[in-house]
């Protein structure tokens, strides 16, 4: 009996990994999704891949620590870019409504995230005793929230 439930518990482990991005070496990405990549962030460092799916996803940081995450399909075309954007550089519409909304709160992380020709920004809002994770259309609509 304690024979089976160790195959069992062997085999969910492993299939739980597969079911989840694995880090991988750079020479294990085809060189498309490597030669993209490199042609459009030549100045990237701290570079990590993973593969998820049929999918690549790296993580690299750009200047003094602005990160980037974008997952690329196996013909090296961008699927989603999510990078780290100041709050100066958020849309007027997203500051206006925020400042409406969100008035209590202060903005603490923000994260634009572009997937095809859809722009939306991820914004952290904070004080003492809340936290919001609030999803914006590039008009300032509140597309979703979460209070952590």
């Amino acid at each position: 009996m304690k024979k089976h439930i160790t195959i069992i518990a062997t085999a969910l482990i492993l299939i739980s990994t597969a079911a989840f991005a694995q880090e991988i070496h750079q020479s294990q990405v085809p060189s498309v999704v490597v030669n993209s990549f490199k042609k459009e962030f030549p100045k990237a460092t701290d570079i990590e891949w993973e593969l998820d799916g049929d999918n690549y996803t790296v993580e690299f940081e750009i200047g003094w620590g602005t990160e980037h995450e974008i997952r690329y399909d196996e013909a090296g075309k961008i699927l989603k870019h999510v990078e780290e954007i100041a709050k100066g550089d958020l849309p007027k519409a997203i500051i206006s409504k925020i400042a409406s909304d969100f008035s209590e709160l202060k903005i603490d992380e923000v994260k634009k995230i572009t997937e095809g020709n859809e722009v939306n920004y991820s914004v952290e809002l904070e004080n003492f005793s809340e936290e919001w994770k609030v999803i914006f259309s590039g008009k300032g609509e509140v597309l979703h929230k979460i209070k952590d």
